[in-house]
């Protein structure tokens, strides 16, 4: 299928999914020919049951884990920010970065640690790739609006299935049934001709129980840079049944997107020259510089589940869930004077060639859960299974000197994971204001790689892993407003199948990392103010850190360090100071650390290197975090906010040299909302997003790579540093406007 004929399909099909949801909302009160419940009613009942779904994950005021938890009206208010990393960007130690902007690929590190070691999670079921154990949160766009509330549990967080948190957990509860019916349409325009939309509606709880929830969302964008053009689509549904104990859920999600390749990052001497500089699908003819116009990443992904839930009483209740998962695309590349042996062809010489690179994955879950509420104590236990299939492979589509008619397979692998996680937590009151709490989980995994990479080495990979993974902490209310929590577990997780892949072709052995988390944590709150201090020390062997260099499709290669360690100080708060304006704030202050680190180091264009054994920072760890709020409403129906976000410097690999040092960088953020209320509960928002309003020019490292050159004076090899940058936008807004009925 061609190009043309794929988008246009693409677009009946999601003009199709938007006309049924306007229709869902607009005759909402008719779907099942029944009348809607009272609202109090349903709402007290939603709210028992769902519990029962979230309770697996969650953290309450006696789960002595350090979190922040983010409210749907929240969610809903920072959907300016597009993606959901930027719309979490004001929460303690996190960063968020893209590639393009905030359109297009993006990411999230919290406390320093990348996304592949995030365990995110929808409704206890792992959003996490099998493989590459990360979420790319472009797949699924608008994740932000099928959410009911988000919880972030920084450090070893709560069992749940996939690979275990080894920073910080993201849980999501998908949207809830309403005991009215609803309806939300969401219009956007920004910069870079960014145009995003989306409609959400709802049926309310009918009288035999019923519910649907869809949301429908789309953005397009030309993107910050060049080639950077993106289009996501997303779609949600939730049937849902509620008996007086019972809830049953039919839920499915759906993502597409296609996007321009952004991951090659540029010189810091192309981007002061172009700022939107980006090389990606640059190649050379008759003296001509020109652009691949099919250099896109594109990716379908589909999830649907089922959940039963029951309350046998006010002590006992199971949860299970079924999940199955498929996601296929590719990514597709201009690549200019290689090698024809590089493809595998016998042909000598080198040409230019179309290469692209697919996958077709599948992955099924299972996972149950039964817990008990008992009048001094609680316990859950519980499974969840996964099997994954993916295959990866990879076609030369064209080439410019040999005719080779159809395309050509280059290569083809295929990865095979098996995962369980058997778990059981509680919590224990020794007293009214005293209980403790214990969280025991063990995991066995196995994973195989077989077939040929695409360099064209044998994949021969099958390893099985045991890991226990046990927290155990105490809780103290000292009174109703204050409470302090100590903490500790131990996390053990597998490498990712970029990291095995990469020590395959390197002849290395890549192992699996390990570490000891301790928190430490003190709350108060009061009727004006409240504020949240924790200390925290993740102490890691083997740990998995980038090196500085990227994989042809963009990873960031990492390698086992032996010993490292994450120490620092959270500290969380709000004040209100009048009636009309508030101020929230957090700072993290943290030393990020490798222990007895060997590397190589020289003077730009030096003949000689010199090894270095020492402590050094951590990579892409800034050791200050900070973020700021202030709110002010000087009309009941007009909101202001600005928002301030610091992040301190950090470096692009684990040797702390000054020459791969990535600046601090500041960002202001202005935000400002108008609703008007109309007749009934209808009301129209309107809301203006400035970001980065002092236009601060910063960049983010891509990578970092010490070479190898030659000196003919010398007539000896020199030794030379190079780094590439991810260019982040200047001052650029997004206008949003939100009729709610």
């Amino acid at each position: 299928m061609t190009t043309a004929r794929r988008t246009k399909r693409c677009a009946e099909v999601w003009s199709k999914v938007l006309c049924t949801t306007l229709l869902l909302g607009a005759a909402s009160n008719t779907v099942f020919g029944q009348t809607p419940t009272k609202q109090n009613t349903d709402t007290v009942r939603v709210q028992r049951l769902e519990k029962v779904i979230i309770s697996n994950t969650r953290a309450d005021n006696k789960t002595p884990l350090t979190t922040s938890t983010v409210t749907k009206s929240e969610l809903q208010d920072a959907r300016g920010n597009v993606a959901l990393p930027f719309m979490l960007e004001t929460q303690p130690s996190v960063v968020a970065s893209g590639e393009n902007g905030s359109v297009g690929a993006t990411s999230i590190r919290i406390r320093g640690v990348d996304a592949s070691r995030i365990n995110v999670n929808i409704n206890g079921i792992t959003l996490n790739d099998a493989e590459s154990q990360e979420v790319f949160w472009y797949n699924i766009p608008n994740l932000g609006g099928m959410a009911q509330s988000l919880q972030i549990q920084r450090g070893v967080g709560a069992s749940t299935g996939g690979s275990p948190a080894f920073g910080a957990a993201i849980n999501m509860q998908t949207l809830n049934a309403s005991g009215n019916p609803y309806g939300v349409v969401d219009f956007g325009l920004g910069s870079w001709s960014t145009r995003q939309y989306s409609v959400t509606a709802g049926t309310g709880i009918t009288a035999s129980g019923l519910a649907l929830d869809v949301a429908a969302s789309g953005l397009n964008s030309d993107g910050y840079l060049r080639g950077g053009q993106t289009e996501q689509r997303s779609f949600f549904g939730n049937l849902s049944w509620y008996g007086e104990n019972t809830i049953v859920k039919l839920l499915t999600i759906v993502g597409q997107q296609r996007s321009g390749i952004t991951w090659n990052g540029a010189s810091a001497e192309d981007l002061d020259a172009d700022p939107t500089y980006n090389d990606a699908g640059m190649f050379h003819f008759d003296g001509q510089t020109c652009y691949y116009p099919n250099e896109t990443d594109n990716y379908w992904q589909q999830h649907y589940q089922l959940y039963v839930s029951h309350l046998f009483n006010d002590t006992w209740s199971i949860n299970g869930a079924l999940d199955f998962t498929h996601g296929d695309g590719f990514y597709e590349q201009y690549k200019e004077d290689k090698k024809y042996s590089k493809y595998g062809f016998s042909f000598a010489g080198r040409s230019d060639f179309i290469t692209k690179k697919s996958m077709d994955n599948n992955a099924y879950i299972a996972n149950v859960n039964v817990r008990r509420n008992g009048q001094r104590s609680t316990l859950t236990f519980g499974d969840n299974f996964l099997y994954y299939d993916g295959a990866h492979f990879g076609t030369v589509e064209w080439c410019r000197d040999t005719n080779i008619g159809s395309p050509v397979e280059w290569y083809r692998n295929n990865g095979d994971k098996i995962d369980n996680s058997l778990y059981a937590k509680g919590t224990y009151d020794f007293s009214e204001s005293f209980n403790g709490y214990a969280d025991m989980q063990l995991r066995v995994v196995n994973y195989k790689l077989e077939g040929s990479a695409d360099d064209l080495f044998a994949m021969d990979f099958n390893e099985n892993y045991l890991f226990f993974n046990p927290k155990v902490g105490l809780n103290y209310r000292i009174n109703d407003n204050q409470r302090t929590y100590l903490v500790a577990g131990i996390s053990n997780r597998e490498p990712r199948r970029a990291d095995i892949k990469d020590a395959i072709g390197n002849g290395d052995t890549i192992k699996a990392e390990h570490m000891l988390d301790i928190e430490l944590g003190y709350q108060i709150q009061k009727s004006r103010w409240n504020l949240s201090v924790n200390g925290y020390a993740m102490l890691y062997k083997d740990q998995l850190t980038p090196s500085g260099d990227l994989s042809s499709s963009g990873y960031a290669l990492m390698e086992n360090v032996d010993k490292s360690y994450r120490i620092g100080l959270e500290t969380m708060g709000g004040v209100k100071l009048t009636e009309w304006a508030r101020i929230d704030a957090n700072l993290t202050l943290s030393t990020n650390k490798i222990i007895d680190y060997t590397y190589t180091d020289f003077a730009e264009g030096a003949l000689a290197y010199e090894t270095y054994t020492e402590s050094t920072d951590l990579s892409l760890s800034p050791s200050i975090i900070g973020a700021a709020i202030a709110t002010i409403t000087p009309l009941k129906d007009l909101k202001l906010q600005l928002v301030g976000k610091y992040v301190g410097k950090q470096y692009g690999d684990n040797t702390s040299r000054e020459v791969y040092a990535i600046d601090p960088y500041f960002l202001l953020n202005i935000k400002a909302g108008y609703t008007w209320r109309l007749k009934g509960s209808n009301e129209i928002e309107a809301q203006l997003l400035v970001n980065n309003l002092l236009d601060h020019n910063y960049r983010l490292s891509a990578w970092v790579g010490d070479w190898e050159g030659w000196d003919d004076t010398a007539n000896a090899a020199n030794y030379n540093h190079s780094q590439g940058f991810l260019q982040q936008p200047g001052r650029n807004f997004m206008a949003r406007l939100i009729y709610r009925f």
